[in-house]
């Protein structure tokens, strides 16, 4: 009897010892699970602000009319769909009229239709300004007219250096079966980076004709282009791709047939490669390094350019260009 108590006994004292070590391995482990938990919890939350951080503040832009409606389509989508407390205030005042405001650090970016000038250049170290250029897509210079004239649908490269350097005074001069009518010549006027590339690419520093009508709004330009009939003008492709209804864009004969602009003809190796320009925005390094939004604006327009170049009358450059471009932006961050 003794014996049988003393193995019950034993067998209790057993029993309690497996239930005590069980019971630890399982509050062991609910605690390990917790702390996992709190863990996830903890990359999720930051993970989650990585992605949502909200930034605040002010991107001041001003420069090329021509850039312009690339510029402020993305403006735009940044502030509605990107950063809701960032206001990015986009400016047209023209190339050379933005560069003065940006060299004296009143923007923080300059948009431009053609590259910084070598005084621009010396202006900014004088100012000890750090600027990174910013290669945003191509622009095809179009060559446009009133959309009844019927003659001077196509125009080799030499007519059209003729004509607006004032060789050609009547159409009649291009060619005597054409109208014995005055030319009327339109095009943007100094400030703007477009009049600055036509007259030293194209025209190879000839001076424009005396009586040409330069204006400082590209809407006013189309406006004059379209309602004379003997009008011939110049700006972006995007303005001609806008107004469709209410110009015509020349053929231009580069040698091989006329070539008319469009996205699939705009490249710097394409069928119309001559009269084809990249665009550009400048950046103020000092400025995005002080200003986050300012930095994230660079970031987030061109990773995001080539989406609105083709909606906003530009061709996209290859990705390989941008993604470059991307990394030295990032560098700027260190």
């Amino acid at each position: 009897m003794r014996f049988k108590k003393a193995l019950f006994l034993l067998l209790i004292a057993a029993l309690a010892v497996v239930l005590v070590a069980c019971g630890g391995t399982s509050a062991e482990e609910g605690e390990e699970t917790t702390e996992s938990e709190d863990t996830s919890s903890e990359n999720a939350e930051s993970e989650g602000d990585s992605e949502s951080e909200e930034l605040e503040g002010e991107v001041a832009i001003d420069g090329s009319g021509t850039v312009y409606p690339l510029m402020s389509t993305m403006a735009e989508e940044y502030m509605v769909n990107e950063q809701q407390n960032v206001s990015v205030e986009v400016s047209r005042a023209g190339t050379g009229a933005g560069f003065e405001r940006f060299l004296n650090e009143e923007t923080d970016f300059n948009d431009a239709s053609r590259p910084i000038s070598e005084e621009e250049q010396a202006t900014a170290e004088e100012n000890s300004i750090e600027y990174q250029e910013m290669k945003l897509a191509l622009d095809g210079l179009t060559i446009a007219i009133h959309p009844d004239n019927d003659w001077a649908t196509e125009l080799t490269e030499d007519e059209v250096i003729g004509i607006f350097t004032g060789e050609y005074t009547n159409w009649s001069d291009v060619n005597s079966e054409w109208p014995d009518e005055a030319i009327n010549t339109y095009g943007p006027n100094e400030n703007h980076g477009t009049y600055e590339f036509f007259y030293e690419d194209i025209l190879g520093e000839e001076p424009l004709a005396e009586n040409i009508n330069l204006q400082q709004e590209y809407s006013t330009l189309v406006s004059l282009v379209a309602e004379d009939v003997n009008s011939i003008g110049f700006f972006g492709y995007g303005y001609y791709e806008s107004n469709q209804d209410q110009l015509q864009a020349v053929g231009i004969d580069f040698g091989e047939g006329a070539v008319e602009p469009s996205l699939d003809t705009i490249g710097e190796e394409g069928p119309y490669a001559n009269f084809t320009r990249p665009v550009f925005t400048y950046l103020n390094v000092g400025m995005a390094q002080e200003k986050p939004q300012v930095m994230d604006y660079a970031l987030w327009v061109m990773n995001n350019v080539s989406d609105f170049a083709g909606e906003t009358g530009f061709a996209p450059i290859p990705e390989e260009e941008i993604q470059s471009q991307v990394e030295e932006l990032e560098s700027l961050q260190q």
